[in-house]
């Protein structure tokens, strides 16, 4: 297999090539275009092999996206390449429209030409697989999952980005014949998690003494999916999906954000006996601020689906796999350094226009 990759050189998509290089023989023509979250050090691990590509190109580029297809003839696409931080859409809308939804209609059109003109034993391998989120759904009550089938109702500009694209995906496979994949994810975290996200902000934060600020009273619940777990499942999706279908990729573990923030403090409290600031408990630096407008409250995956048609299920537990990224954080600095290029320094985003 040789798959084309958006955005690997971002959070999920950097999981993903790590995974493939590491663990299959796939060749990797990896698409990114380097804004501020995606780093070519969270693929420097494989650079070098001699199976990975990297073309630094914007999926809005309609030439540019023609040439890659026509250059390097990947017998399938995997999606990934997205605005994706709720915050950053509140405060400017313009490029979540823009790469989401356009970006998403440019790489759809020139997957189908190219698809148009393959021999039909590769058209039968071809595939468009498109990787979205939970959000596109909603919010929910105390009770209930999100399915394959639950009605689409995002909240925010980011989420109703998403949501757009995932309707043009399953367009181009009922109109024009397109094979499609689309799979929707709960909350990534882990290593290599660009540090405007709740989990990597609040372990760096600490770290250094500063507020660790949680958006109103804490009690929004998300569904936590370690990112090398979701890589697995990406990969068994694209090699044994079954075309047009759709596929809830979940952690099952629900936590509140109030929890997660005190399990990371808990951790690094027994990690780190030197405290900034005289501290005598990094919970000590909670701060409770105004919550994001348009806040979901709930996110909740029901992954029966992908569990029994393809045998995936995650590996690792909200406890094993939170230490895991305590430990990658403290062992990895120099990436959390180089990653923060002064375009953002862990400030307030989200509070509106």
């Amino acid at each position: 297999m040789k798959l084309m990759i958006t955005g690997g050189a971002g959070f999920i998509g950097s999981a993903v090539v790590r995974h493939l290089i590491r663990n299959t023989d796939w060749e990797i023509v990896n698409v990114d275009k380097l804004t501020y979250a995606g780093n070519l050090d969270s693929i420097a691990c494989v650079s070098n092999n001699e199976r990975h590509v990297f073309e630094q190109v914007d999926i809005c580029d309609h030439s540019a996206i023609k040439n890659i297809f026509e250059t390097h003839r990947p017998d399938s696409v995997m999606h990934l390449a997205a605005e994706s931080h709720v915050d950053r859409s509140i405060d400017g809308p313009s490029e979540f429209i823009q790469t989401n939804i356009v970006g998403t209609y440019n790489l759809l059109e020139a997957a189908l030409n190219y698809y148009r003109d393959l021999t039909p034993p590769l058209q039968k391998i071809f595939c468009f697989h498109h990787i979205s989120t939970d959000e596109v759904y909603g919010d929910l009550d105390e009770s209930g999952y999100f399915t394959e089938d639950t009605a689409y109702a995002p909240s925010s500009p980011y989420s109703a980005s998403k949501a757009s694209s995932d309707h043009l995906v399953r367009s181009w496979h009922r109109t024009f014949g397109l094979p499609v994949l689309v799979t929707n994810c709960s909350n990534n975290y882990g290593p290599y998690h660009f540090p405007e996200k709740l989990i990597p902000l609040m372990i760096l934060n600490a770290l250094e003494g500063k507020p660790l600020p949680v958006y109103g009273d804490g009690k929004q619940v998300r569904d936590w999916l370690y990112v090398e777990d979701h890589a697995r499942a990406l990969v068994e999706v694209i090699t044994n999906g079954k075309v047009g279908e759709t596929y809830n990729i979940g952690g099952n573990n629900e936590k509140t954000n109030i929890e997660v923030v005190r399990t990371l403090c808990a951790i690094l409290d027994k990690k780190i006996t030197d405290k900034p600031g005289g501290i005598s408990s990094f919970a000590e630096l909670i701060t409770h601020v105004t919550d994001r407008p348009g806040h979901d409250l709930r996110y909740a995956i029901d992954a029966s689906k992908i569990k029994n048609d393809l045998g995936w299920k995650p590996k690792e537990t909200f406890e094993t796999g939170i230490e895991k990224t305590v430990d990658w954080y403290l062992s990895n600095s120099k990436w959390c350094h180089r990653v923060q290029d002064g375009s953002y320094q862990r400030e307030r985003l989200g509070q509106g226009k």
